[in-house]
């Protein structure tokens, strides 16, 4: 696109990546959602199916998920805000997750209301930096790891 159309949408550079921010978000927390309900009822597999969800998204859309991982964070205050309104989402949804199959004795309560938050910054540090460095070749590889840090801080005491 020319310069000029392109200021004719946007006031500069900044606002554009906070709109495509935006909607990368929100269709990454909408896949997540209908894939974590189509799961069905149990804990485990609502889990893996949002982790699948995120982590397909990032794959099937990487200058999205530039943009959602990497690139906000240069967009000024706008972009920082954004980007902790969105791990927030993040982590609300995983401890919202994380409650129900507490209250079905799937798995246990997280530990602390920061838990959820660790685990966002976790799996967002993982593909920010497969991102950056294309380590694994693809992200979808990322999803035993991101498992692993999700389901170990919810294992019931029968399951250690």
């Amino acid at each position: 696109m020319s310069k000029a159309t392109f200021y004719e949408h946007f006031a500069n550079k900044e606002a554009c990546i906070l709109v495509l921010f935006d909607e990368a978000s929100t269709e990454t927390l909408r896949a997540m959602a209908e894939a974590t309900v189509a799961a069905g009822d149990d804990p485990r597999a609502r889990l893996r199916a949002g982790i699948n969800a995120f982590l397909d998204m990032l794959a099937e859309h990487p200058a999205e998920a530039q943009t959602l991982l990497v690139e906000i964070i240069g967009a000024g205050a706008a972009g920082v805000e954004r980007r902790d309104r969105v791990m927030a989402a993040f982590a609300a949804a995983i401890d919202a997750e994380n409650e129900a199959a507490a209250r079905s004795g799937a798995l246990t309560r997280f530990a602390s209301p920061d838990d959820s938050f660790a685990v966002v910054g976790a799996v967002t540090e993982l593909a920010s930096r497969q991102l950056r460095q294309g380590r694994p070749a693809d992200v979808r590889e990322l999803r035993p790891v991101v498992e692993r840090v999700l389901l170990g801080m919810t294992l019931t005491p029968q399951d250690e």
